[in-house]
């Protein structure tokens, strides 16, 4: 394979910076499709350490998007040797997509002359259905990664003829490493991030309402609950695939999809099916039923000791009514206790009732590039009215909303 590749030169900060982790400072990139990965352990062994390993990443290609073109980047060290697989997918990007009402409007206005305004041809590193990560679980080998990739991602998205590229949502905890893409023109802002809520602390959910939430907010909670109590009996099942569940969890996914302001990936029935088949050591489906019927459903991913709710399905002809989201984050929230969890994770939107129940908030960030200099000069300046945080003001009262911008972590972009 390494013949394939070709090789990347680095600037002198990311040169200095493997100098020091004492790892090589050249490496190689390629692009391949799925097939090509057959028995590569550097893919075998993928985002091991996390929920969404590589059977995750394979998952949503066979079932979700089929208009993104799904390819990998095959990592080979100096020495021609296999490093690292990280999966990208091309499609055309709405760049207003995240942004607010008037500016959507305006948009709109222009597209009925010139359709693909603010439309562009985007190659995505990361997942389609999910927040980014790099493969490897160490920070000297992530460095290498972002070295290896950052070299050479301009001349990969040429030949994929995408103008634009973008690092989609990778956790803070990222930053470091992904420094090399900043130095090469990249451009960080906030994505819509995730949050997360501590439950180490305590022994059950009543537990973790009498010490975490103030007394008034402990009666709202309460008289939700009561009204779901007060209805014909809920029970909840917990199991690692949908079985015949499928068709109604399936109905009440679109029923939230469709209500969202905010749309990206589309998933399909095949993802709930294939995710439960494939993974049930990391799925969890949280189902509830009424009457025979299903009004609830949480699918859940776990990795360690975090629980991580992935997508949420409610049945809107009487989720308000019985206040059903409140009564699936306190089942889900018992659950973890009592199964050892310490802390839930959940993916972002629905902010105003995570701030009710006490999460923090967990920053995912994007890094953007124009495969034009010129082009890209003036990318950066627009990029931050583009940002999707900028119109949701429930996330400002977060105790930790200042940890979203990753700027102040690095100095200025050096091009």
């Amino acid at each position: 394979m390494s013949s394939l590749l070709e090789r990347a030169e680095y600037v002198r900060g990311p040169v200095a910076r493997s100098a020091e982790l004492g790892v090589p400072a050249k490496g190689s990139v390629s692009v391949v499709e799925r097939r090509s990965l057959a028995g590569m352990p550097a893919w075998s062994n993928a985002f091991a350490h996390l929920r969404k390993d590589n059977r995750y990443y394979e998952i949503v290609e066979d079932t979700v998007c089929p208009e993104f073109r799904y390819r990998y980047f095959a990592l080979t060290d100096r020495f021609g040797r296999a490093m690292a697989v990280q999966p990208f997918f091309v499609l055309d990007q709405d760049l207003v997509a995240g942004s607010g009402a008037r500016l959507k409007g305006f948009v709109d206005r222009v597209r009925r002359i010139w359709p693909r305004f603010l439309t562009m041809r985007t190659l995505m590193m990361g997942c389609a259905a999910g927040e980014g990560h790099l493969a490897a679980k160490d920070q000297a080998t992530r460095v290498r990664e972002a070295e290896v990739l950052s070299a050479d991602i301009v001349r990969l998205a040429r030949a994929e003829k995408a103008s634009l590229i973008v690092l989609k949502e990778f956790p803070a905890e990222y930053r470091e490493a992904l420094s090399a893409f900043r130095e090469r023109g990249f451009t960080a802002v906030p994505s819509m991030p995730m949050t997360r809520l501590d439950i180490s602390a305590y022994k059950s959910f009543d537990d973790y309402l009498n010490k975490a939430i103030k007394s008034k907010r402990r009666t709202e909670f309460r008289k939700k609950f009561k009204a779901a109590e007060q209805s014909a009996p809920i029970e909840l099942e917990v199991r690692h695939n949908a079985g015949d569940a499928l068709d109604q969890i399936f109905a009440l996914y679109e029923q939230v999809y469709e209500k969202s302001d905010m749309k990206f990936e589309k998933l399909t029935k095949g993802y709930f099916a294939e995710l439960g088949r494939r993974m049930p050591d990391k799925a969890r489906f949280f189902i509830w039923r009424q009457e025979g019927r299903v009004i609830a459903f949480s699918l859940c991913l776990i990795e360690g000791d975090k629980l991580y709710g992935e997508y949420l399905g409610l049945d809107y002809t009487i989720a308000l009514q019985l206040h059903l989201y409140f009564y699936v984050m306190r089942d889900t929230i018992s659950w973890a206790i009592a199964n050892g969890f310490k802390e839930i994770v959940s993916t972002s939107l629905g902010y105003g009732p995570k701030l009710q129940m006490r999460h923090e908030l967990r920053p995912l960030d994007l890094y953007v590039r124009h495969t034009s200099p010129v082009a890209n000069a003036i990318l950066k300046r627009v990029l931050p009215y583009l940002e999707p945080t900028r119109g949701e003001e429930t996330l400002q009262k977060f105790p930790n909303y200042a940890e979203l911008c990753p700027a102040p972590r690095f100095g200025a972009d050096k091009r």
